[in-house]
Formats: C-alpha cells, structure tokens, sequence
C-alpha cells in the first residue's frame, strides 16, 4: 500500500492539535504518521525522508517556516505544508517562496483543507511521473 511506504510527519506544540491532525489523516487512509512536539525533533527524524511534512507555523524552538527551510535544504522534493491558527497572507506568501505546497488555517474547514491538500498532492505527483520520461524514452528521443 503506497500510503504506507513513506511516513508522513506532523509537527506541532500544541498536542491537541497534534493529535486532530493525526486522526484527520488517519480517516484519510494514512498509516505511517510521525508526530512531534516542534520543528527540532522533526529534523532529527528527516532522515527518514516523508513523502509530506505537516508544520505548525508557530513552535517553540525552531518556528514553521524555519523548519521549512531547513527541510528544504535536506531535500527540495518533500511536500512541506504550514498549518497556522492565524490568516495571515504574507506568511502564506513567504511560506510558499520558500517551498511549502500549501498553507492552511486550523479553523472549522481543516478537514477539508486535508482533502485538498492531499488530493493536490497526488495530482502534483502524478504530473510529475507523466513529465519524467523513462531513461530509454529519454534516449530514443536523444537520437
């Protein structure tokens, strides 16, 4: 089962929270989840390399985004989401620049704002299997 090959983290200081988030993806099929109570025990585990890195905007330690970045720089391919009580569209902005696929209120909607942002995840997956030509694809276009 494909939900089950790479773990999916969660990074949050507010263990409530945490553990929505957890449920949340669980309903969604998710098995492998990985949960943390801030961005440091997040990267101490990144080796494990997630397909997908729910981050709190605001932790103690090392903020959202300076984990995202961090994340990031280990590998460029790992879908980093922000989750933030507060709208606030420059931080959206920022996260975004810096690499995250979504950003997304914990508000009454955040069922929902996991579907979508799964479900985009899958599409990005998809294009990008679509536009990666196979290595012999790759050379018989080459001659």
């Amino acid at each position: 089962m494909e939900n089950s090959l790479k773990p999916i983290f969660i990074a949050d200081d507010d263990r409530f929270h945490l553990e929505i988030m957890r449920q949340l993806l669980k309903t969604e099929g998710k098995e492998n989840i990985h949960t943390f109570e801030n961005g440091a025990e997040c990267l101490n585990q990144i080796h494990l390399k997630p397909e997908i890195v729910f981050l709190d905007h605001r932790m103690d330690i090392y903020s959202g985004y300076e984990t995202l970045r961090k994340i990031k720089r280990f590998d460029p391919d790992i879908f980093v989401v922000i989750v933030s009580a507060q709208e606030d569209i420059k931080t959206a902005i920022s996260t975004l620049k810096h690499g995250a696929i979504d950003y997304i209120q914990k508000d009454k909607n955040l069922e929902q704002n996991i579907k979508n942002v799964l479900a985009n995840i899958e599409n990005v997956k998809t294009l990008l299997r679509i536009r990666k030509p196979s290595l012999l694809k790759s050379i018989f276009n080459f001659f």
